[in-house]
């Protein structure tokens, strides 16, 4: 018998997008099963040796894979198919991935060519407005300054609404990695991004889980939504060297209209400084900042391996004198297969970030006392920035300083250094059945330096230095298994597993004060002040340890089951209630893959999605179910008669609850899916009502014990709403080429059934106003509703009418979001914008009643024009009333930039040659006073949770920058 060998014939072809039909260059061109294939040239075209019975794989970003049978073929051209945000993209999931036709949850992806652009320190401002329902705030315009992101609603009265960051398959805490601002002499300050050590430019893509079924895998953490964050790992079947440089300069977005020194002579004659002298305060403090970013990477993604190594360099100027944020960060992404079919897979991410922090003296809670910002705000335009020997004027008019005197006795600095790694073992045992071990860690170091030198203000007259240090070391280690099996029209993923991360948290406090002005830094000899304050620190652990299921069901493609597990164990409960379960069920019938379905032409894919489930919040105080005491002398006695010494008594702080458990989210989510018109139209539309149990509170004790005690009370925060995206390539040609996308999502927030009459937060800052609070939970009323007296009016007077009684109003929470973006490309030249909004939602100003009312006149302050004219008395009191309560409605271009793309054909060793100009917070359309309408100061009290509060908010800038990408 004759053997006939069958020879190998050389395929040759071209790939083009399937619209445009222009060539696409490095494309990857596989024998299917095999790490045998090429790469398509300048042209699009390629050659490779073949069988005539094998079977060709295509792959580019951004386009969707192809699989074809060569039947005998030597020549085959290839048209891609653009991959839209419809169902035809892979969604990383928790522990997984699948294909969007696959997802029953409600799961949004953005990739990094969708990201925001501009000057970014932090990952959260890459989606800002891109994904429906996601809301990220500023807590103020300082670089690196923190970022609240609020997920489908306020879900927890005092356990936080931060959703859970996963990078690369490792969970981060939520706990500050930095110190925040020590409350001496300018009052308090939140701590710096955690995330800041994270570089944008190695972000691919960035999910967000929102409802139960897709969040519920995470169990304890996922009540308020999970963030997966995928790093970059190289382009498939290229060699890629890319380098990308800007430089940009930022100014303050609106400055305030105060007034001018003219203006303020002729109305407060009695408190003119000099005629001749006309100080813009905003003016002397402003700058324009400079930021300059470089990135370089390497990376090669082959069938067996890939690696991507990049190194970047960031520093931001703030648009206030000496301040700044710079960062210098690497990563090294690896991942190496080995065996006959892939059997074993080792992989590792690792990132290493340093970031320094130079601060100015802000607060979000000072005293009358004042920061830099009322300071600029109040301060006399009549008085000069400098005196006649050229020294900083040194002024102090009942509380109102020289704000660059301020500047130049104060010093702060924070470094923090943090190295993020995981590494994966991924073992095929049999025919899918495949082993997973993951290890991960999370350790960072940061250190704060803070130094008042010897002034003549009120604030630390003497000289002060205080040092926090903080140290985090969190440690993951999973053991799960998946499989797969496909038999005729029935698929099956099954996914189990173990889990167990230990986090250890631990801080020291000590100062001296009473320094010599001499000029030298306390913080390089701190044990050079007169008196040492009495130190302070503090050490946390907790520990997680987790099982954890889901199921994947699908037949024929068109009814789709997932069904999943997860119960925690957490340290941080009682010992009655250790382990939380968290379920979920999804259904999911892609409607399209119906025989009835596929006659309708104008629909591509089409998928209707039901799903319920339960999800926790652990957010809570380490500790905090064990009881506490306290030595005092109030309770003390004289053991040996009333002229000696007193035994200080023991007195309960806190009572013991072993009962305590999770607060827990129920969530119902329903939803569409679709494509259209030869996937000319994509998009979502959601419906979901998210209910939160078992609030967590800290409540006065019962007798016998007069402390307080952690409970879970009845009640519910209930968040429902609808969510739609909406997408259109509206026109695709060979020279030009338009998409749009736009968000948007309704919010209706209701506090019910809680078995307290109130519960008030929201603190007050200000002259005149201590113990004053502007925030309400409350039945039948919004979480984050405002509860403030009614403002009439002035009478004759000019003195303020209000109502004798408080009254529920408005809530900070939007009733609408939305963002809409746009991109377009004409042969070499690309152009894309970003809009944002919100309408329904309101602030309180404090920073017009602590810095612009009429009685200012009278200490020789400023005010705003706008108060001048608003019939008010310099002898009117300042009462908390709804007149500094402001609509914050707005409308923002967030991001504009325009490219050009050099024509590199004939330039062998360059693939990718392009310059742009970005800008950034251009433009904003509100009737909002102060600075900017999109910031919240956390004005928290006894921990319970404010919401739309604008206190000495640092401002906002808008950004102009110039840029250049070259890829190799």
């Amino acid at each position: 018998m004759t053997v006939r060998k069958i020879s190998k014939i050389t395929l040759s072809g071209k790939v083009v997008d399937a619209d445009t039909r222009e060539p696409l260059v490095g494309v990857a061109v596989m024998l299917s099963g095999t790490t045998t294939g090429t790469i398509t040239d300048m042209n699009g075209e390629y050659f490779l040796d073949v069988y005539p019975t094998s079977t060709i794989t295509t792959s580019y970003i951004s386009y969707d894979e192809q699989v074809v049978k060569l039947e005998g073929r030597t020549k085959l051209d290839i048209a891609l198919e653009p991959t839209v945000n419809g169902l035809s993209e892979v969604v990383v999931v928790g522990y997984a991935s699948q294909n969007r036709k696959d997802v029953t949850g409600a799961v949004d992806v953005i990739n990094a060519d969708s990201f925001n652009e501009g000057v970014m320190s932090n990952a959260e401002q890459l989606f800002q407005g891109k994904i429906s329902g996601v809301r990220v705030l500023n807590s103020s315009g300082e670089p690196g300054a923190g970022v609240d992101v609020m997920i489908r609603g306020a879900g927890s009265i005092r356990s936080g609404n931060t959703p859970l960051f996963v990078i690369d398959g490792m969970p981060l805490t939520n706990e500050n990695v930095s110190p925040g601002g020590i409350d001496e002499g300018i009052g308090s300050s939140r701590s710096k991004n955690p995330l800041n050590f994270l570089n944008p430019s190695d972000i691919e893509s960035v999910s967000v889980l929102k409802d139960a079924s897709a969040a519920a895998i995470y169990g304890a953490r996922g009540s308020n939504g999970v963030v997966l964050i995928t790093t970059k790992k190289g382009d498939k079947g290229k060699s890629r060297f890319t380098l990308d440089s800007y430089r940009g300069v930022s100014n303050v977005a609106k400055k305030l209209d105060l007034l001018t020194g003219s203006e303020y002579a002729t109305v407060n004659p009695d408190q003119m400084y000099a005629q001749d002298v006309s100080t813009d305060w905003q003016e002397a403090l402003f700058r324009s900042a400079i930021t300059t970013s470089n990135n370089l990477s390497f990376s090669n993604n082959t069938e067996t391996n890939h690696y991507y190594m990049s190194i970047s360099h960031l520093h931001q100027e703030g648009i206030i004198e000496e301040n700044s944020f710079e960062r210098l960060s690497g990563r090294f992404n690896v991942k190496q297969s080995f065996f006959d079919d892939d059997r074993l897979t080792i992989s590792s991410n690792i990132t290493a970030s340093n970031t320094k922090d130079v601060g100015v003296p802000t607060s979000d809670n000072t005293s009358a006392t004042g920061e830099l910002i009322t300071h600029m705000l109040k301060a006399n335009p009549t008085r000069p920035v400098y005196d006649e020997n050229g020294d900083l004027f040194d002024f102090d008019t009942e509380g109102s300083y020289n704000p660059l005197y301020m500047l130049d006795f104060y010093d702060d600095q924070t470094q923090t250094l943090r190295v993020l790694g995981n590494f994966e073992l991924s073992l095929k045992l049999f025919k899918g059945l495949v082993y997973r071990l993951t290890y991960g860690v999370d350790k960072s170091n940061s250190e704060r330096n803070t130094t008042y030198y010897p002034n003549t203000s009120e604030i630390e007259s003497d000289g002060a230095y205080y040092q926090q240090n903080y140290d985090m070391y969190n440690y993951l280690i999973e053991h799960y298994m998946t499989y797969n099996l496909v038999k005729g029209a029935h698929k099956l993923r099954g996914l189990g597993g173990f889990s167990y991360q230990r986090f250890k948290r631990t801080g020291t406090t000590f100062g001296f004060i009473g320094f010599e002005d001499n000029g030298v830094n306390p913080a390089h000899n701190p044990s050079g002040g007169r008196t040492q304050l009495e130190g302070d620190g503090f050490a946390e652990i907790n520990e997680l340890q987790s099982y954890f299921g889901r199921i994947n069901y699908s037949f024929k493609d068109k009814y789709l089951l997932t069904a999943s597990l997860r119960a925690d164990g957490s340290t941080r409960f009682g010992k009655n209630n250790k382990y939380g379960y968290f379920p979920s069920f999804a259904l999911g019938w892609n409607l399209s893959q119906e025989k009835f379905m596929r006659s309708i032409e104008a629909i591509n894919n089409m998928k209707i999605r039901a799903s319920w489930g339960q999800t926790g919040n652990q957010e809570v105080p380490n500790k905090v179910t064990k009881e506490t005491y306290s030595e005092q002398a109030s309770t003390g006695y004289y053991m040996y008669g009333q002229d000696q010494a007193i035994v200080n008594g023991i007195t309960f702080t806190r009572t013991a609850n072993d009962d305590l458990k999770w607060e827990v989210v129920s969530q119902l989510n329903v939803g569409l899916d679709y494509s259209l018109f030869n996937n000319k139209l994509y998009g979502s539309v959601d419906y979901y009502n998210k209910t939160t149990t078992d609030a967590i509170l800290l409540i006065p004790s019962t007798q016998p014990n007069i402390s307080d005690v952690w409970t879970n009370i009845d009640g519910e925060i209930v968040n429902r709403g609808i969510e739609f995206s909406l997408g259109s390539r509206l026109v695709r040609k060979k020279d030009f080429s338009w998409t749009i996308d736009l968000n948007g999502a309704t919010l209706k927030n209701e506090v019910k059934n809680l078995p307290l009459s109130e519960i008030l937060t929201g603190r007050v800052s200000g002259s005149g106003v201590t113990g004053e609070t502007v925030n309400i939970y409350k039945n039948g009323y919004s979480a984050g509703s405002f509860y403030l007296r009614h403002h009439e009016g002035f009478d004759d007077n000019g003195i303020s009418i209000v109502s004798d009684e408080k009254q529920i109003t408005e809530s900070a929470l939007p009733t609408f979001t939305y963002g809409v973006s746009n991109v377009l490309n004409y042969k070499n030249v690309d152009l894309s914008f970003s809009l944002v909004g919100q309408s329904g939602a309101y602030l309180f100003n404090n920073t017009k009643l602590a810095t612009s009312v009429m009685s200012n006149l009278l200490a020789s302050k400023n005010v705003t024009k706008d108060v001048l004219n608003s019939g008010q008395s310099a002898n009117d009191a300042i009462v908390v009333s709804d007149y500094y309560l402001e609509k914050s409605d707005y409308l923002k271009l967030s991001n504009l930039q325009l490219g050009y793309s050099f024509n590199t054909e004939k330039i062998n060793w360059l693939s990718e040659a392009r310059v742009y100009a970005t800008g950034q917070n251009l433009w904003t359309w509100t009737d909002y006073s102060g600075f900017d309408p999109s910031v919240n100061t956390t004005k928290n009290v006894g921990g319970n949770s404010s919401l739309g509060m604008d206190y000495a908010s640092y401002p906002s800038a808008k950004t102009i920058l110039f840029g250049i990408t070259i890829k190799y």
